[in-house]
């Protein structure tokens, strides 16, 4: 786990630059630091490293192949790297290895296969860049999830990218304005998806996308070379025959190996333990392949409204873990808040950010690597709204759209619901064309009746621009929607982000590719029935946890974020970010707008999510944007 950087053709001092990007990201490798530079200096790289796999400077990057020709820094973790250097030293394609890490085992792979056929067989997590000495061509390769970061663009027309969007704003040349356009999205999901960042010409590397770029290197090639939504479509063509419980076998089987090749490492591991589905499974699984007893970690909440750590600590007890739990304050959770906006570089609005960082801290001051359970709600049809989707679509799709739609505009407008939030979003759904099409209007359904930013036109984005109907059942193309926007720019940001904070790297075993290209061949009914989902996850959790240890509600995540902004405490703090002359001379805000919202919830408890979108947004632009 680590941070990368570089950049092409920069025009002032290079070497006082990419030390300015390497130490932005310092959090994201604080053991070792390097720099690098063609002959021409032309291409610059650089690196921060958190040692994971072969602690000696034999893993340090910048690092070259054995013959010289490329050159490498990666970030992050190539799980089946022993089968690939065995298969490379079976094969005569390598004599012997310097070392034992697993940028090295990359490196060789690429010169000995190429690229595309290299990446074709790793498994794991990953943002690489790839310099070819002989062609000058720079390589940057995301891995199919989208779990580790990368960014790039131009910064004065010269092609830059990094792991932390931060370390781009840090160049002297910096010049790039706020894409008002992002902010549209943004205030719908309270983050800003792929390939869009908050600054204009700088991107988001899709998840399974390579881009290539050689000299003068200002036209970038992307290619895909993975895709879950190929992926998805392939499975439901080719859907698993087997039993319910030959499903099961193989989804722990599949499971039960990604955890054996993620628990690797030279450092201690552990794993988040939520009591959820999801990270109960993970432990169960770790602590059936472990020897010794498994680290586990959990973070309790006073208010028992919002507390699942008992929980936590029964199913740890159980499974004879070595369990850590750290009940957090109201003001332990407070204090996190003035430090996100540089935490996420951009703003970023899932609430969950701040009991997730906390959790991050407390387990690494006892391991370096933790397990977590993301991704189980999405690949098997795990939340709540799957559910209400397919019960107000069942009821919706026997009205002529024609007719609905119809309806839908007229009631929008109609002054005698204008001030009822519950009639308004009703209204609105009323006009969906299909059961995905109102899954999207159900996240944007608030945003919709709300002039936040001034910039009004939007970006098209996965959500408004891919078709419809890729699945024949309605609630696999909403996991696919989930899948390809929320889970990549939402989940997975927020874990990397906080945990990388602290420099805790963090691995998620549902995630590997055999699970994941498993996942989507089970057919629906294998994942939920009524309003149970995750079935085939949860028979083979009840293998190694009784099923009354399990049941029962799922409390989330979370932390009442709502009550505390309404307190004086953080009130404060809160008309201090949208004090209306601020908002007009930044510009961006519909001061008016803003105040209507914030008036709204404090008196009536509405727009609750919304705030905080508003809230994040603006803490980003005084502590990032406006900064000196």
């Amino acid at each position: 786990m680590c941070g990368i950087a570089g950049f092409c053709n920069h025009p002032t001092n290079w070497e006082k630059n990419i030390l300015k990007m390497n130490e932005r990201m310092h959090h994201r490798g604080p053991d070792a630091g390097g720099i690098w530079a063609s002959d021409d200096e032309k291409v610059v790289l650089g690196h921060r490293r958190l040692s994971i796999v072969d602690l000696s400077e034999n893993g340090a990057q910048p690092m070259h192949s054995a013959s010289g020709r490329y050159v490498c820094v990666f970030n992050g973790e190539i799980y089946n790297y022993k089968k690939i250097r065995d298969k490379l030293l079976a094969e005569g394609k390598v004599r012997a290895f310097r070392g034992g890490s697993d940028t090295e085992v990359l490196l060789e792979a690429f010169e000995a296969y190429g690229v595309k056929e290299t990446i074709a067989m790793c498994k794991g997590m990953f943002a690489i860049a790839l310099f070819d000495k002989i062609t000058g061509k720079l390589t940057l390769i995301r891995d199919r999830i989208g779990e580790k970061p990368l960014y790039y663009g131009f910064v004065n027309h010269n092609f830059v990218f990094a792991s932390d969007i931060g370390s781009i704003r840090v160049l002297e040349d910096f010049h790039n304005e706020i894409d008002t356009k992002v902010l549209q999205i943004y205030f719908i999901h309270g983050y800003i998806p792929a390939p869009y960042s908050i600054y204009k010409d700088i991107y988001k590397l899709d998840a399974g996308c390579m881009l290539e770029i050689e000299a003068p290197y200002q036209k970038p090639k992307i290619s895909t070379y993975w895709s879950v939504r190929e992926i998805a479509k392939y499975g439901e063509a080719h859907p698993f025959r087997g039993t319910q419980k030959e499903a099961a076998d193989e989804l722990e089987r599949l499971l039960r190996a990604s955890i054996r090749e993620q628990m690797v490492a030279d450092v201690p591991v552990g794993a988040f333990l939520s009591a959820g589905i999801d990270s109960s499974t993970i432990v169960a699984l770790m602590q059936a392949e472990a020897s010794n007893k498994v680290r586990s970690f959990t973070i309790g909440m006073e208010d028992p409204k919002y507390n699942e750590a008992v929980y936590a600590k029964e199913i740890a007890k159980y499974l004879g873990t070595e369990h850590t739990e750290l009940y957090i304050t109201a003001q332990d959770a407070k204090a996190v808040i003035p430090k996100l906006a540089g935490i996420f570089g951009e703003p970023f609005a899932d609430s969950s950010q701040i009991p997730t960082y906390l959790v991050s801290k407390m387990t690494r001051e006892h391991v370096t690597v933790s397990l977590s359970g993301d991704g189980g709600d999405e690949l098997f049809c795990g939340y709540l709204s799957y559910s209400s989707i397919q019960r107000i679509w069942g009821k919706m799709k026997g009205v002529p759209y024609g007719l609905r739609k119809f309806c839908s505009r007229l009631l929008i407008h109609c002054p005698l619901i204008k001030n009822n939030q519950i009639l308004q979003t009703k209204s609105y759904l009323l006009g969906a064309k299909s059961a995905e099409h109102l899954y999207e209007l159900s996240n944007a359904q608030e945003a919709s009746n709300v002039n936040i930013a001034l910039e009004r036109e939007v970006y098209p984005y996965k959500h408004n621009s891919n078709p419809y109907g890729d699945l024949k059942d309605p609630q696999s193309s909403i996991m696919l929607m989930d899948m390809e926007v929320y889970h990549p720019d939402d989940i997975l940001v927020k874990v990397d982000r906080a945990a990388m904070a602290v420099s805790l790297e963090t691995r998620v075993p549902l995630l590997d590719k055999d699970v994941v290209e498993f996942a989507w061949t089970l057919p629906i009914e294998y994942k939920k029935q009524g309003e149970s989902g995750k079935l085939v996850l949860r028979d083979v959790l009840y293998r190694y946890v009784p099923k009354e240890i399990m049941d029962r509600p799922k409390k989330g995540f979370s932390i009442p974020i709502t009550q505390w902004l309404r307190e004086p405490e953080l009130r404060g703090w809160a008309e201090s970010l949208i004090d209306r002359a601020t908002l007009i001379q930044q510009g961006i805000l519909n001061a008016d707008e803003v105040w209507r919202i914030w008036n709204d919830f404090i008196e009536n408890g509405n727009w609750r999510i919304q705030i905080w979108y508003i809230l994040m947004f603006q803490s980003w632009m005084i502590k990032e944007w406006c900064r000196a």
